[in-house]
C-alpha cells in the first residue's frame, strides 16, 4: 500500500496540495502575501529534496516548481488577490475564462502519460542518427522483427528505420506504447511500422530479433530480467544511454555529446 502511495507522480501531487493548503490557511489568517507565497514555495522546495518524493533532478524541479507555477497561472486569470481569496469568477488578464482553466495542461499530460505508465521513462525522444552505427555491431536476418518497447512519439522507430533499412530492407519494425495519444502520433509518423497500444512489460519479447529501449536507470533491471527470460539466444537488446548493470555489453557506441548506446547479445554474460 505504501509503495502505491509513493508511485510517481502521487508524491508531487500531494506536495502541491499541501503547499496550496498552507497558502490558503495563511491567507485566511491575514498573513502578508509574501508569507503566503514564500512559505508554501519553501515547503515544495524542501519536499523535493526528500528521496521518497523525487528521485531525479527533473522530478525535483517539477515538485519545487508546481506551486509557484500554479499561482502564476491563477494570478494571470483572476489576479493574485482574487486567486487566494477563491475568486473563481474574477476576471484578470485572462478575461472571462474560468480560473480552473490552468488545469487543462495537466489533463493533457494525463492523457499523454496515463497512470499505468508512471513507473516507466517519460517521453524523451531518441535523437536523429543515434543508431546510425548500429548495423556495424549486430547481425540480423533480412525480415527480422525489431521492437521499440515504449515507442512514445516514434522517434526511436524513425532512428531504427534510418539505421537498418539499407542493410536489412525487409526488417519488420514494430512499436508498442501504452499511451493512446502517443501511439496514434507514432503510427502517424511511422506508417511503415506496425504500432500498437499495449503494455511493454506484458508484451512477449520472444518473437523479436532485436528489442530497443530508451528507459531510465530504475527500470533497466526489470528490462534485463524480462530479456533474459524471454528473448532467444542470438537476439539483441539495445539501450540508449542507460547500461544494464552486471551485464557484459557486446558493444558500446559513443555518440556526440558523450551519450552511449549499449548493445547486448542474448544470452549475456555477467
Amino acid at each position: 500500500m505504501l509503495a502505491r502511495l509513493l508511485t510517481w507522480p502521487l508524491p508531487a501531487a500531494a506536495t502541491w496540495a499541501l503547499a496550496w493548503a498552507l497558502a490558503l490557511a495563511l491567507r485566511s489568517a491575514d498573513a502578508p502575501v509574501w508569507v503566503a507565497l514564500g512559505l508554501p514555495t519553501a515547503l515544495g522546495a524542501l519536499a523535493a529534496l526528500l528521496p521518497w518524493v523525487a528521485t531525479t533532478a527533473w522530478r525535483r524541479v517539477f515538485v519545487a516548481g508546481g506551486f509557484p507555477l500554479s499561482v502564476l497561472a491563477q494570478s494571470l486569470q483572476t489576479g493574485l488577490q482574487g486567486g487566494f481569496q477563491g475568486g473563481a469568477t474574477g476576471q484578470g488578464i485572462g478575461g472571462g475564462l474560468p480560473s480552473w482553466l490552468w488545469l487543462a495542461p495537466l489533463a493533457l499530460l494525463l492523457l499523454a502519460y496515463p497512470r499505468r505508465a508512471w513507473r516507466d521513462a517519460p517521453v524523451f525522444p531518441t535523437p536523429r542518427g543515434a543508431l546510425a552505427d548500429l548495423p556495424a555491431h549486430i547481425r540480423l536476418t533480412d525480415g527480422a522483427r525489431v521492437l521499440d518497447a515504449g515507442c512514445g512519439m516514434g522517434d526511436g522507430l524513425i532512428a531504427l528505420h534510418a539505421a537498418l533499412h539499407a542493410t536489412w530492407p525487409n526488417a519488420r519494425l514494430e512499436g508498442v506504447e501504452w499511451s493512446a495519444l502517443w501511439r496514434w502520433v507514432s503510427a502517424w509518423r511511422c506508417p511503415w511500422a506496425r504500432v500498437r497500444r499495449g503494455d511493454m512489460w506484458a508484451d512477449d519479447w520472444s518473437a523479436f530479433d532485436l528489442v530497443y529501449l530508451f528507459q531510465r536507470p530504475e527500470t533497466m533491471p526489470r528490462a534485463m530480467a524480462k530479456a533474459a527470460q524471454e528473448m532467444r539466444p542470438g537476439s539483441w537488446l539495445v539501450s540508449l544511454e542507460f547500461e544494464a548493470p552486471d551485464w557484459r555489453p557486446h558493444a558500446r557506441i559513443d555518440l556526440a555529446g558523450g551519450r552511449p548506446v549499449w548493445v547486448y547479445r542474448l544470452p549475456v554474460r555477467a
